[in-house]
């Protein structure tokens, strides 16, 4: 440890990481997790999935290009801490706004670089997802033990993220109207939508499937959020009502949502799936998608035996399901983010999948 350092993450199993602080001072208690983006950390920062998490970026350099105003995918980043190898505090882009620091100051997001991200992204792997400490370099072992022990990852996420009242996304040339359950959305899900004609009403996470109904859609859609999905039980409760009654298109943690709702069953990956490039295999096509990943949980497989649900999309790397479907209900899901241009447009087909089911109810009603 040099005295330059002025901040720490400790662990539960003991190990010290020292870094410099950037952004907010703030000293915070985080699941530990890895991303491994070569690009995105505005994206990242913005995701509400990452609530109550300090992201490792793998890729060395970070805040590099600054902050856009038109690319964050949420308006309140909810992001528990960010940790870099290095950070960039003079962006060189003709779009950035603000630095990256700058933001976090803002919404109260700690930092720390200059930390050995390989080493940490390597502990993670090995060991898992585990709670962390980022505080002063002056902090005692004990304490920050203590800290730990006493400290709770809390069960809330979707609740705090989720938006608070009803809000709209209208498009001209309407061809379709969509609720969408808001349980930490990303925004490039509600202009991936609008692209499409559709007109976009989001609803808050525990919005009832009466009150969905009474919104008159074509569709239903359920979005990605942080967290535990059996947490989120108001919305499994939604999917089982809704149902067979229009369609149903899942990303993320809707999809560990619709799987729940049939009777399946989750848990919690070692160290979940962050970041871009995870090949994904279309059983339905046989065609291999490259895909963008930000998950903690993944469904059973064998849980989904009488269910209803027929898995569709498997991921290629440690073969969980990346996908599931209901033909005979129109309801459909994927575990990763079509929306996050990966590949960049193997995914694109998911939207328009949901649309052409939202025609062909209307043109049956």
């Amino acid at each position: 440890m040099g005295s330059e350092f002025n901040r720490k993450l400790v662990l539960e199993d003991g190990s010290e990481y020292y870094g410099y602080s950037f952004g907010a001072g703030a000293n915070r208690v985080c699941e530990l997790v890895f991303n491994t983006s070569m690009v995105g950390y505005q994206e990242i920062l913005s995701d509400p999935s990452y609530t109550d998490q300090a992201v490792v970026m793998t890729y060395p350099l970070i805040g590099n290009y600054g902050m856009a105003h038109d690319d964050y995918e949420t308006e309140i980043p909810t992001i528990g801490a960010m940790v870099v190898r290095e950070y960039n505090d003079f962006p060189s882009n003709f779009r950035s706004t603000e630095t990256l620091a700058e933001v976090m100051k803002k919404y109260g997001i700690p930092g720390i670089s200059g930390v050995d991200t390989r080493k940490l992204a390597r502990s993670i792997r090995n060991f898992g997802s585990r709670k962390v400490l980022l505080t002063d370099a002056s902090t005692p072992m004990e304490e920050a033990q203590r800290i730990l022990r006493q400290t709770g990852l809390p069960h809330d996420a979707v609740s705090r993220v989720s938006c608070k009242s009803t809000w709209y996304a209208q498009v001209a040339n309407e061809k379709y109207h969509v609720v969408a359950i808001d349980c930490g959305m990303k925004l490039n899900i509600v202009r991936s939508l609008n692209a499409r004609g559709c007109r976009v009403t989001v609803v808050p996470w525990n919005t009832t499937a009466m009150e969905i109904m009474r919104f008159e859609p074509d569709g239903v859609f359920l979005s990605n959020g942080p967290g535990d999905p059996t947490d989120a039980k108001e919305v499994i409760d939604t999917v089982r009502t809704l149902r067979g009654k229009l369609p149903v298109f899942g990303i993320c943690l809707g999809h560990q949502i619709i799987s729940l709702a049939y009777g399946g069953s989750t848990y919690k990956l070692k160290f979940g799936h962050r970041g871009g490039n995870h090949p994904v295999r279309n059983l339905l096509t046989g065609k291999l998608e490259i895909t963008s990943q930000n998950h903690s949980y993944a469904v059973d497989a064998d849980s989904l035996a009488g269910t209803g649900l027929s898995v569709t999309h498997i991921n290629l790397l440690d073969h969980t399901v990346e996908g599931v479907r209901c033909d005979a209900d129109r309801v459909f899901s994927v575990q990763y983010h079509p929306e996050s241009a990966p590949g960049p447009q193997d995914s694109a087909y998911l939207f328009d999948q949901f649309t052409e089911w939202m025609r062909e109810g209307k043109s049956h009603a």
